[in-house]
């Protein structure tokens, strides 16, 4: 299908493309909590919205997902198609707790007429997250 190289510079292209298309400041990593960021995902099944907990301490991260599922009635609110994933494997082995909304249309970073929908998903679904994140970062952080 695509060399290394060119499935690297459509990855490339994409975020490039999205950044330019949505210029905003995402919340993402500056949570102001260790191992606890929000990521957009895309590869060549699936995209996502994601928060990921993923601290060194894994009583910390369970400390945080307890947090999280406690809220949880509250995001399903905003975020009917929320998941909650308690041991997410990431493609490395590594296993972290996820709470993700998937994508749910036809998607692939290789396929450039999938992105603009991807892309709308992103700018739609992000901001709830992170809305809902400034709502009750108190509550979050008071683990």
């Amino acid at each position: 299908m695509f060399s290394k190289e060119e499935a690297a510079q459509l990855r490339k292209e994409f975020w490039t493309s999205f950044g330019k298309s949505f210029p905003r400041k995402w919340l993402l990593y500056n949570t102001k909590i260790k191992g606890f960021a929000f990521k957009f995902l895309a590869d060549r099944k699936k995209a996502a919205v994601c928060l990921d907990i993923e601290n060194p301490d894994e009583l910390v991260n369970l400390l945080y997902y307890d947090q999280m599922l406690s809220l949880k009635v509250l995001l399903e609110t905003e975020l009917p198609e929320v998941i909650f994933d308690d041991s997410f494997e990431l493609d490395n082995g590594k296993l972290i707790h996820r709470i993700y909304v998937p994508f749910e249309g036809k998607f692939s970073i290789h396929n450039k007429n999938t992105w603009r929908d991807c892309f709308e998903f992103f700018v739609e679904t992000m901001p709830k997250f992170e809305l809902f994140f400034y709502e009750y970062e108190d509550m979050i952080k008071n683990i």
